[in-house]
């Protein structure tokens, strides 16, 4: 039997036969795609939930437990546990990453997509970012993000197209695309996927019309500004009657999405720790010590911090902590 397993997979390879391959019956997604809002179900409150403390190991629940959504790395799971079998986070600088600016594509789906099939493989290409190639053979490949790669699956499923996006060993993106024949619609559902389910988004794409695209395409570069000639009036200068008008007040701008793109500039920081609860006192947190290092760690930074005041930007950290049985205390944080 294992002979012949290996003899047909070498047959698989011989003749390109290594698995499904999309066809415009198949999966016919190529085209230009507009977001119709109305249609579309667009939330900035989904994300993975923060279930680090939901099981203690075999005996059940554990005491005390956090809130959050995807984005913060202290809302995500590693599954690690200590000797006493209570649950510990392990989260690393990637996972944070790709959980922050997947979360965030999915907060903030793109207006236009535009999608290019060929046998063996699928483009998809959102107005602003970069176009990535996903094969729908089933095997894990790696697609490159901003400044993170993450690991993808991607495979025909009753006539639809599933991706999907690994973020960490717990928890998984998934995005289903799919056809609507009348009225012509591109249908594309993402869910969170995790212990004890997660949230799940729906999105409607229709087909792009020339508005849209002439919309998505980049504005023109302005004609470089040369002094006039002597003698002539500047408002009959060339350039002049090629600059572009101004801007309309209310004009949509072009802000920065990428991941962490609001912290760029920053000099200054507010702290705010949430007030420690009976369980950390009595394990002998005090709240003074844990304003007094973030301050000395984020000054040495160079930023300028204050707590508790009413700045901008702030870092805002909830600690929890729990007793052992045996009196033991386990603290964590949420920052």
């Amino acid at each position: 039997m294992a002979r012949v397993a290996r003899l047909a997979s070498a047959l698989a390879l011989a003749f390109g036969l290594t698995g499904p391959t999309l066809s415009a019956q198949e999966a016919p997604l190529s085209g230009k795609w507009a977001l119709n809002r109305e249609l579309s179900q667009l939330s900035r409150e989904v994300g993975f939930s923060a279930d680090w403390m939901t099981t203690g190991g075999a005996g059940g629940g554990a005491p005390g437990g956090g809130g959050g959504r995807g984005g913060a790395p202290g809302g995500q799971s590693g599954g690690s546990s200590n000797r006493t079998g209570f649950p510990v986070s392990r989260v690393s600088r990637e996972d944070s990453m790709r959980n922050t600016q997947l979360t965030a594509e999915v907060r903030e789906p793109a207006a236009r997509v535009t999608i290019a099939e060929t046998a063996n493989e699928i483009t998809i290409t959102p107005d602003k970012g970069s176009p990535r190639t996903f094969h729908p053979n089933g095997r894990e490949e790696v697609v490159q993000l901003d400044g993170v790669t993450v690991a993808t699956t991607t495979a025909l499923e009753a006539g639809r197209l599933v991706v999907r996006y690994k973020v960490d060993p717990q928890h998984e993106l998934r995005y289903t695309y799919s056809r609507v024949a009348s009225p012509p619609q591109l249908v594309v559902e993402v869910q969170f996927v995790q212990r004890g389910g997660g949230d799940t988004v729906k999105r409607v794409y229709e087909p792009a019309s020339e508005t849209d695209t002439a919309q998505a395409a980049p504005a023109p570069a302005a004609p470089q500004t040369t002094p006039p000639a002597s003698g002539q009036p500047a408002s009959q200068a060339p350039a002049d009657r090629g600059a572009p008008p101004p801007a309309a007040p209310g004009a949509t701008q072009n802000f920065d999405r990428q991941p962490e793109a609001q912290f760029k500039g920053l000099t200054a920081l507010g702290v705010v720790v949430e007030g420690l609860g009976s369980q950390a006192t009595k394990c002998g947190l005090r709240q003074e010590a844990i304003e007094s290092a973030m301050m000395k760690q984020l000054s040495g930074a160079g930023f300028k911090v204050s707590v508790n005041q009413d700045e901008d930007t702030y870092l805002y950290v909830n600690v929890i902590t729990a007793t052992m049985g045996d009196g033991n205390c386990l603290s964590r944080y949420d920052a």
